[in-house]
C-alpha cells in the first residue's frame, strides 16, 4: 500500500505570524497614544526638544537679555560662573554674587499676606463686584484699594449714603478690622460743575462723600478713628476718560485705601513703608 505524499511546507514564517505582528503593532501604537495623553513635564520636554535640535543640527540663536543664573548639568549652556568639579564626577556651576536675586528677610511673607488679604477682599465683596457697585485693585506693594462707585451708593449730587448700600459698608468695615493698618478714604467726582445750596463745587462734594463713608465705616466696625485719613480730590484724579458717560460715571467714586501694616503714630507717615508713605503723601501733600 502506497503512502500518501506529504505536503511540503512553504519556506518562511507561518501565516498567523503576520496577524500576530499586526496585533502587536496596534497595541504598541495604542499604549504610545495613551502615554502621549498623560501629563507632560514641560521643563523636561524643553530639555528633550533642545537636545533633539542639537542632535539633528537644527539650531537657532535666541537673544538673551538677562544672563542665566543657577546650576546646570551642561556646562556650555550657562556662563555666569566658573564650572566647579565635584567628587561625584559632576559639573556644577555657581552664579556670580551680583546676579543673585536677594530677597529681604520677611519679604516673601509680606507678599503672601498681601495675596491672602487681596483674595479675602475679592471673595467677601464678590457679589458687589459682580453687580458693578465696587471695584478692588492693588499695586502689589501692601496697598489694596476698594473703589466704591457712585451707582447704588450716592444719589447724584448728594453726599447722603443710600440705605441699600449699608450692608456693603458693613462688609468693608469688617474687612478693615481684619486686615488692619492705616486707612485712607478719598472722594472723587467728574468735571461737570456743580453748585447747590449745600455744595459750592465738586471739591466739597467729593470731601463730603469721603467723610460720610469714613464715618459709616467707623460706626459699623467700631474702629479707632486714628487709623483714618480723609481727602477730597474733586475731578483732579480721573481713572477713566471724561469724554464718555461711562467714563465719567467711573470717575465718580470713593476709594477706601488699605495701607497694610501702617503705624498708628500721630504722624501719618511714621512707621510706614516707603510705598505706603508715598501713597499717603500723594493723598495729603500738606501732611
Amino acid at each position: 500500500m502506497e503512502e500518501a505524499p506529504q505536503k511540503k511546507e512553504a519556506p518562511g514564517a507561518p501565516a498567523w505570524v503576520m496577524t500576530f505582528a499586526d496585533l502587536m503593532s496596534l497595541l504598541l501604537a495604542f499604549f504610545v497614544l495613551l502615554f502621549s495623553f498623560s501629563e507632560m513635564d514641560k521643563q523636561k520636554f524643553k530639555e528633550l526638544s533642545g537636545s533633539m535640535k542639537d542632535a539633528f543640527g537644527v539650531q537657532r540663536d535666541v537673544p538673551a537679555f538677562n544672563p542665566p543664573i543657577g546650576s546646570s548639568f551642561i556646562t556650555r549652556d550657562f556662563s555666569p560662573g566658573m564650572p566647579v568639579p565635584t567628587e561625584q564626577d559632576e559639573v556644577r556651576q555657581q552664579a556670580l554674587d551680583e546676579l543673585r536675586k536677594v530677597t529681604p528677610d520677611g519679604e516673601e511673607e509680606v507678599e503672601k499676606e498681601l495675596s491672602e488679604d487681596l483674595e479675602k477682599v475679592r471673595r467677601y465683596l464678590a457679589v458687589e463686584i459682580a453687580q458693578g457697585m465696587v471695584e478692588v485693585d492693588h499695586d502689589g506693594e501692601r496697598v489694596i484699594t476698594i473703589r466704591i462707585r457712585e451707582t447704588g451708593s450716592f444719589p447724584s449730587g448728594s453726599a447722603e449714603l443710600s440705605n441699600d448700600f449699608n450692608p456693603v459698608i458693613k462688609k468693608i468695615a469688617k474687612l478693615t478690622n481684619e486686615i488692619g493698618g492705616r486707612i485712607a478714604v478719598a472722594g472723587h467726582t467728574d468735571p461737570v460743575p456743580i453748585s447747590t445750596s449745600r455744595f459750592r463745587s465738586n471739591w466739597e462734594l467729593s470731601s463730603a462723600r469721603a467723610v460720610t463713608v469714613l464715618e459709616q465705616i467707623v460706626a459699623e466696625g467700631n474702629i479707632d478713628p486714628a487709623r483714618f485719613q480723609v481727602a477730597g480730590h474733586g475731578s483732579t484724579r480721573p481713572i477713566d476718560s471724561n469724554d464718555t458717560v461711562e467714563g465719567r460715571a467711573r470717575n465718580r467714586r470713593v476709594e477706601v485705601i488699605l495701607l497694610r501694616g501702617g503705624s498708628l503714630d500721630s504722624n501719618y507717615s511714621g512707621g510706614l513703608s516707603g510705598r505706603e508713605a508715598s501713597v499717603l503723601e500723594s493723598l495729603f501733600p500738606d501732611g
